[in-house]
């Protein structure tokens, strides 16, 4: 997360007169509780109206106020289609908070109505592998292909894409020592494994890369 992301997660939740000690922000942010003092004494610097102090809490006063974002009526719209389709095809978390936005933004109705495209179990997986993207640790799954082959793999998560019904993971294969591309639904099982770091030739764009390498080789 981008401190400038943290310092208004951060704001957000010390709005509603309630007190938020800084090792509860800490364990919401996964930072350190150094780190939620050091932003509170940056926030404070800056002018925002934080009250309270070290050992018992903070809160914000409720007279600071954050100014809402200001959308064209396009915009506007293709938020609430990209917060539906979230909704719709997410996992539990994911679409509880699409629906939690959509609630905020006074949408009492989608746009449209997607059925969901998940299982309960599917929706496990795709929450398992989005938190292993956005923190970049590996994942160790038992993968079913096409043919009914079951195989142990370790991977790098590189990138989730939802193509209507079907979820698919990009990953580095350490098991392979290539990319490869795991649909979510044949996922039969998933494990966290150690953070990795992005190296040259391991990362989404390296993959994007020889994709394009390989479109232009059959086209010539």
């Amino acid at each position: 997360m981008r401190r400038a992301d943290r310092l208004f997660a951060i704001l957000q939740a010390l709005r509603g007169g309630r007190l938020r000690t800084a090792a509860s922000l800490a364990e919401g942010l996964e930072v350190s509780v150094r780190t939620i003092y050091r932003d509170i004494s940056d926030l404070q610097a800056n002018g925002a109206p934080i009250d309270g102090e070290r050992g018992l809490g903070f809160l914000l006063r409720d007279d600071f106020f954050l100014p809402p974002l200001a959308l064209t009526p396009v915009e506007h719209e293709a938020l609430r289609w990209g917060l539906a389709l979230a909704a719709a095809h997410g996992d539990e978390a994911l679409s509880g908070a699409a629906r939690d936005v959509l609630s905020k933004l006074g949408v009492s109705q989608a746009p449209f109505h997607a059925p969901p495209s998940l299982t309960p179990l599917q929706k496990k997986l795709l929450q398992g592998v989005r938190e292993a993207l956005s923190r970049s640790r590996r994942l160790g799954i038992t993968y079913e292909d096409s043919a009914g082959a079951v195989s142990a793999r370790t991977v790098r998560p590189l990138g989730l894409e939802h193509w209507g019904r079907v979820w698919t993971l990009t990953a580095w294969c350490e098991s392979r020592n290539d990319f490869r591309v795991f649909r979510i639904d044949r996922i039969r099982s998933f494990k966290d494994g150690a953070p990795f770091r992005p190296e040259s030739g391991r990362t989404i764009g390296d993959f994007v890369a020889a994709v394009r390498a390989q479109a232009r080789r059959q086209d010539g």
